[in-house]
């Protein structure tokens, strides 16, 4: 049995708005009498909207009139009404989630979106949406290669290592095509904090005011292209820690990389538009930035790929829903039902098996600290088929004290697990809590980084939960 769901996608980034319609089809892979599981089977992009540039009212503000009349104006074009879509997400990214009305804005979008992905997406997690979205978490799980992608938008840089499908490492940093932009009489109007160190750095005269001068703006996009490839060989200098996110951090430096791609609005101009001649057609360095890229990356010995998507990575296709339910043996206390749109982070089986376990969790916690608090997520590992006791209470304690490091009010402890050990974990993880909190432990689910997850209230007299998926939709 098929069904077709609408699918929105709508990313409001630092340089831009856009939005994307996806018709998607979901099958019952289960057969007779068991418990439906509806998979994506097949997905096609039915509509994709004009690329705006994110009103702003000034620098540190979002303009919430004209950002709703965008996506208004798209939904009418689309002949899509929001009370016909299914599934989707609104995505607040880069730049944009640090302005000061961002959580206002966010919650302005709700309705466009129904009771979907509506967030504000740290670097670490943008990165990574980006990889999926793009495709590079793909190519990694069919070609067994560390894949990194570089998601180059108009305020900053995130980078996602993926191995097997699943991210390994991020960072974050402050290179972009629209730190530096001109008025209409050719002057620069801005220039970026992180520019100005890095031009400072390199002993380039770049300022606000000055008339654009061509050798000093080839200059610093050379010098930003640079940092980019020192990002992902090097992964320590200088001018890496000049243009570090505020909110980012540098790869491991024993992270290995075998193939690269690049997404976001800058990318467009590394792999295509060789031919563009109004070079400034965007009132900023977006197009010379990704001509140097191409040409820094060119005459370097990385392999590089071309992506699936490049501009609209991050969202497009942005979410459908799969209902499934948890097994049944979970460990739950407290009212804490329903819950909506918790990210996930998952755990590789070779990351659950390594003596750096309580260091990776930790790393893998930080990045869904954003600059508004800790967001609660739900943690995901695939334990042991027949696990030993013994085993299953050293990873309650690993688990216990990395939460209880992260969230040290009274949030609820959530845990996924793919193999049938959801209760004796829970059970093991409230015994070690040194203060009660409530905790959600259920098994027979499979989820990754960058999927989110509701949880609903329980049924079957308590036995099992059940649970929507929310994946991104090239992430199949």
């Amino acid at each position: 049995m098929r069904e077709s769901l609408v699918s929105v996608g709508i990313d409001v980034g630092t340089s831009t708005t856009q939005i994307i319609f996806s018709k998607i089809q979901v099958e019952n892979m289960a057969s007779g009498a068991r418990v439906p599981e509806f998979k994506i089977v097949d997905k096609e992009v039915i509509y994709r909207g004009d690329i705006y540039f994110t009103p702003l009212l000034s620098r540190t503000q979002i303009d919430e009139k004209k950002l709703q009349a965008i996506i208004a104006k798209e939904y009418e074009k689309s002949g899509i009404h929001p009370e016909n879509v299914d599934s989707g997400a609104v995505i607040i990214t880069g730049e944009t989630a640090r302005k000061e009305n961002a959580e206002k804005i966010m919650k302005s979008l709700v309705h466009f979106a129904g009771e979907f992905v509506v967030a504000t997406a740290g670097p670490d997690l943008e990165g990574i949406l980006a990889g999926k979205g793009c495709g590079a978490a793909q190519v990694s799980d069919k070609e067994g290669k560390y894949v990194v992608n570089l998601d180059i938008g108009g305020g900053t840089t995130n980078i996602a290592v993926f191995k097997d499908g699943e991210p390994l490492d991020t960072a974050c940093l402050d290179i972009g095509g629209r730190l530096i932009y001109f008025d209409d009489a050719g002057r620069v109007d801005y220039v970026s904090e992180s520019i100005q160190r890095l031009a400072k750095e390199r002993e380039i005269p770049l300022y606000e005011g000055m008339v654009r001068d061509e050798k000093v703006i080839t200059d610093v996009v050379e010098a930003m292209a640079e940092v980019l490839f020192e990002s992902i060989t090097l992964k320590k200098s200088r001018t890496l820690d000049l243009t570090m996110s505020r909110k980012g951090k540098l790869l491991r430096k024993e992270t290995p990389i075998e193939l690269v791609s690049f997404s976001g609005g800058v990318s467009d101009y590394i792999y295509f538009h060789e031919e563009e001649k109004e070079i400034y057609r965007y009132g900023d360095i977006g197009i010379l930035l990704g001509r140097a890229i191409r040409k820094r990356f060119e005459k370097s010995h990385l392999e590089l790929m071309v992506p699936k998507e490049t501009i609209m990575a991050t969202v497009v296709g942005a979410g459908t829903q799969t209902m499934e339910l948890s097994g049944s043996t979970i460990t739950f206390t407290g009212n804490l039902f329903p819950i909506k749109n918790l990210p996930i982070v998952a755990l590789t089986r070779e990351e659950e098996a390594s003596e750096n376990l309580p260091e990776i969790l930790k790393e893998k916690l930080s990045w869904y600290t954003l600059e508004d608090g800790k967001d609660l997520i739900a943690l995901f590992l695939h334990g042991k088929r027949n696990m030993p006791y013994q085993e299953v209470e050293n990873l309650a304690r690993i688990i216990t004290e990395a939460l209880e490091e992260h969230y040290q009010d009274a949030e609820p402890f959530i845990i996924l697990v793919e193999e049938d050990l959801g209760k004796v974990l829970g059970q093991s993880i409230l015994l070690q809590m040194k203060k009660r909190r409530d905790i959600i432990s259920m098994d027979g689910i499979k989820v990754a980084s960058g999927d989110y997850i509701d949880i609903g209230k329980p049924i079957g007299n308590g036995s099992v939960l059940s649970v929507i998926i929310k994946t991104i939709v090239f992430n199949y």
